[in-house]
């Protein structure tokens, strides 16, 4: 039992007898030169500290520690002579470890060989305890407190751990000198857990003694491993250096200028060049054993770089620097090559991983660089974190250096007339949350003063909203405040960025950002000094307006999910196109198109990242499931990671179009050659339109009218620019212009139409084409995007299908019987030659009579529609601007290959503005 009398239940008792006391008064040294204390008395001090635990007697724990605190010396401070005076400056680097750096014998050598390759002239070197050891420590005292004899199994792990990684590391007297001192610790950690399981309780600084011995043994380990190299090498406890004030809220606040001094008196009695200190554990001004808490190691490393006024402090870690985003939520996120101080303190307020707010400041006031490096990967040159770096340019991309978010959060709104100008009315709100002990991450107030809202953690909202409504419980009943409103569910976005405050529109791109991400604005934070932009938004949409904002400020590509509907010749056309042009949009226009479905009538290929398009066809036929509309849409709408979605349906189907309308509503953008929405029913049309103009969706369909021709967004430039639409007359159909251009000579109409159908140009049904009706369907788009309201059943057609042809039940049936028509046609024919004109089939759209037809017409040889050659399609628009001489738009007019190069510039046309330079 004589370890127990040596080292009794006290947060002192395991300060090895090597190591000296600190500021001893004379009863002290009388105790500490006292023999080893008798197992009787130390049973009465362990019946004093059950009694000063259970009663949470300070005077009785006061006298417990002075008791028990063993010496570090047998010479004392006052006594110690300095030897050497204590360097600063730049000769000294500050190196912090933390706990996965030193996670094991072969990453703690990896770590030796680190700081021995240091060419600085004096080395510092701070280490965590190693990896899960602090939990394992706060583990033992939680099970003891709670009278868990596992306990005792539970330290033997944590001996068995740090024995075998020594066996690995040391070897000869190193090793036996750490493992006789480990016995020892763990020896008294034995007695001082078997006080607390008696007691039943264990106080804050009994518990941070014991944990802090994870980082007692790691640096004793790293010492040895260094000095078994033959470079001399100190290692210190920083409990006898760093002095630290309890401030409240689980935090601490150094005490700088004792901590000084007794650094200084340290370093005289171990003037070394390399030192290796514990991180996380410090002292109270008492002298009692206390920690840093929580990232106290890179604490540690902050106040000892200022106190030797340190070149630079390098925080090794397990990334390679800090990320303009969350990787896990943005996968293009970039390392950042500089930070200011301002910009990190902001970043790791809202939660990115960076360091901790107060890290900074004691390097802050001399201006030493803090570098985020990476132990596993040692050629990247990390993070510097300093004063606000040099920036080549002020481009927006470069004001906004990165973005973090909040989740678990609950928005609170308290509201009422009776708040404006009304002075305490803000104090009087976070009064109350104070005195719950809640904690607000964010506050708005509408300049009004008719509302505050704030964010605090869901886990606290239900205790501040019950705060507020007994706090203004009068005020509520009278009708001075309508309402104390809790939003759950809501999530945090900043953008940070130094030089946001001398940089125009850095608010609005982020909110043009979001906004055509379909992301709604709960409320906005932004204070005068702009270092950070905050935000409030559903938890659900905060993946996506993180990627949006993200992509929005050049910091990755923007990123478009695609759903393609209609895997048909136009559909694979285009997804063929996709495939080609991929990388080079990535590389050369920062645009990354992930296809993430391919639905058919029957199956349906779905993707988590995007579908492989090398393969598609392949994997639509061994990885399909059974196609279904809903579960598609959902799979492209509910994918957090792509904040951008849209849908190109490239079918020809009625009830495929009748979605656009939902989809739209959900945010998703739409893009097709699809007729059938926009020529339908008007009533449908205006609402799809409304919509479209109401919100931040895209709705496109170039393709519609003139395949690849810009039939629409020529039309849009006349209208939007102020020109007055008079006539728009054309040559709609690639299939039919193919077919009359052809229809001459001694050639006959059912020769012409056979040829087409073997070209492809028509539908398998030739009549399709024929009928006029897919005419007419572009006449009526034209009609209503001119101003006019008409249905498709207003629109006259000639149809060219014979009315006697008109019941075949097959393709193949109509064109055996359409040569006994030949003559008829070659009549109407020969009579237009008869008088110089060819015969065109044209849609035409008079806007000044408010009506549309489609017919047969005749024109003279050299008017523009009678030079058409192929399957090209002509259309002349007649305006206020160009009434002598309509504007003329001509060029190919049907194939899949022109139609899906439509569909692509409509979906290039979307990602240009969605962000993506053009």
């Amino acid at each position: 039992m004589r370890s127990l009398a040596v080292a009794g239940p006290h947060p002192g008792a395991a300060f090895a007898a090597h190591r000296r006391r600190l500021h001893p008064s004379a009863a002290d040294r009388s105790l500490l030169s006292s023999p080893p204390l008798p197992f009787s008395t130390h049973r009465l001090l362990v019946s004093s500290l059950h009694y000063a635990v259970s009663h949470r007697s300070s005077h009785l724990h006061a006298a417990v520690v002075s008791a028990l605190i063993p010496p570090f010396s047998s010479l004392s401070v006052e006594q110690a002579e300095a030897t050497a005076d204590l360097p600063k400056g730049d000769m000294w680097s500050v190196h912090k470890f933390g706990g996965t750096c030193m996670g094991t014998s072969q990453r703690i050598q990896n770590v030796a060989d680190i700081v021995l390759r240091d060419p600085s002239e004096r080395k510092l070197v701070v280490v965590s305890a190693m990896s899960k050891v602090t939990d394992m420590m706060y583990n033992l005292v939680n099970k003891a407190q709670s009278r868990d004899d596992s306990y005792i199994t539970a330290l033997d792990e944590v001996f068995e751990k740090h024995m075998g990684t020594a066996k690995d590391l040391l070897a000869g007297d190193d090793l036996a000198r750490f493992l006789s001192q480990l016995h020892a610790d763990i020896s008294n950690l034995k007695a001082m857990l078997r006080a607390i399981y008696i007691a039943g309780h264990a106080t804050e600084s009994f518990s941070d003694f014991v944990v802090g011995h994870g980082e007692l043994w790691s640096a004793q380990m790293l010492s040895c491993a260094i000095k078994k190299t033959g470079t001399p090498c100190s290692w210190m406890d920083t409990r006898e250096v760093l002095v630290v004030n309890p401030s409240g809220s689980n935090q601490v606040d150094p005490d700088y200028l004792e901590s000084e001094k007794r650094l200084e008196k340290w370093f005289a009695r171990h003037p070394a060049e390399t030192i290796i200190a514990t991180g996380f554990i410090a002292s109270t001004p008492d002298n009692i054993p206390t920690t840093l808490k929580r990232d106290g190691s890179d604490f540690s490393a902050a106040i000892i770089g200022s106190l030797v006024k340190a070149r630079q402090v390098t925080i090794w870690t397990d990334v390679d620097g800090v990320f303009s985003a969350d990787p896990r939520k943005v996968s293009e996120a970039v390392i950042l090559s500089t930070l200011s101080y301002q910009e990190a303190w902001e970043m790791s307020y809202f939660g990115a991983n960076v360091l901790h707010p107060r890290t900074i400041i004691p390097v802050m006031k001399y201006n030493i660089p803090i570098v985020i490096r990476n132990i596993f990967n040692t050629s990247a040159p990390g993070t510097m974190i300093c004063q606000q770096p040099v920036n080549e340019n002020g481009d927006l991309d470069a004001c906004v250096k990165a973005f973090a978010t909040i989740d678990k959060l609950a928005l609170v709104n308290v509201e009422g007339t009776g708040m404006a100008g009304v002075p305490g009315t803000a104090s009087a709100i976070f009064g109350a949350v104070k005195d719950v002990g809640a904690n607000v991450i964010m506050i708005s107030q509408a300049s009004s003063e008719h509302s505050v809202c704030f964010a605090v953690p869901e886990k606290e909202v239900a205790s501040v909203s019950a705060a507020l409504h007994a706090r203004f419980r009068e005020a509520l009943a009278a009708g001075r405040l309508s309402k104390v409103e809790v939003i759950h569910n809501c999530s945090i976005l900043a953008a940070v960025g130094l030089r946001m405050a001398s940089t125009p529109g850095v608010s609005a791109t982020l909110f043009d950002a979001l906004a055509k991400a379909n992301i709604n604005v709960r409320a906005i934070a932004q204070g005068c000094s702009e270092y950070n932009i905050t935000v409030v938004l559903k938890q659900e949409d905060c993946v996506r307006a993180l990627r949006a904002a993200h992509s929005r400020f050049f910091l990755s590509k923007t990123t478009l999910a695609v759903g393609i509907v209609g895997p048909g010749l136009i559909g694979r056309t285009l997804l063929n196109q996709l495939k080609d042009q991929a990388a080079v949009l990535k590389e050369n226009m920062n645009i990354d198109l992930r296809v993430m479905g391919i639905t058919g009538s029957r199956t349906m290929l779905l993707s988590d990242i995007g579908i492989d398009l090398t393969q598609w066809k392949e994997k639509l036929q061994t990885e399909a499931e059974p196609a279904n509309l809903d579960k598609f849409i959902h799979h492209l709408s509910e994918n957090p990671f792509f904040p951008n979605r849209v849908l190109v349906d490239c079918t020809a189907d009625t009830s495929v179009a009748s979605h656009y309308y939902d989809w739209l509503k959900k945010g998703i953008h739409v893009i097709t050659p699809n007729k059938k929405a926009n020529s339908g029913p008007l009533e449908r049309y205006l609402k799809l339109r409304t919509l479209q103009r109401a919100s931040y969706t895209h709705y496109f369909y170039e393709a519609t009218v003139g395949a690849g021709l810009p039939i629409i967004s020529t039309l849009r430039g006349l209208l939007e620019t102020g020109d007055k639409i008079l006539r728009i007359e054309g040559i709609f159909s690639g299939t039919l212009s193919y077919i009359f251009n052809n229809f001459e000579g001694a050639r006959t109409f059912s020769n012409v139409v056979a040829e087409a159908k073997e070209a492809g140009y028509t539908e398998p049904d030739p009549r399709d084409d024929l009928s006029g009706t897919d005419v007419a369907r572009k006449v009526i788009i034209l009609a209503r995007e001119s101003g006019l309201r008409l249905e498709l059943s207003d629109i006259p057609v000639r149809s060219l299908v014979p009315e006697a042809l008109r019941s075949c039940t097959s393709a193949d049936e109509y064109m055996q019987k359409l040569p006994s028509f030949d003559q008829d046609w070659a009549r109407e024919r020969n009579d237009a030659e008869a008088a110089g004109e060819v015969l065109r089939y044209v849609g035409v759209v008079d806007v000044v009579n408010k009506k549309g037809q489609v017919e047969l017409r005749r024109y003279k040889r050299d008017h523009p529609f009678a030079q058409l050659s192929g399957s090209d399609n002509i259309i002349a628009f007649t305006t206020s601007r160009y009434k002598e001489q309509p504007l003329i738009v001509r060029g190919p007019g049907a194939g899949a290959e022109v139609t899906a190069g439509g569909v692509f510039s409509d979906i290039l046309r979307l990602a240009s503005y969605l962000g993506a330079p053009s």
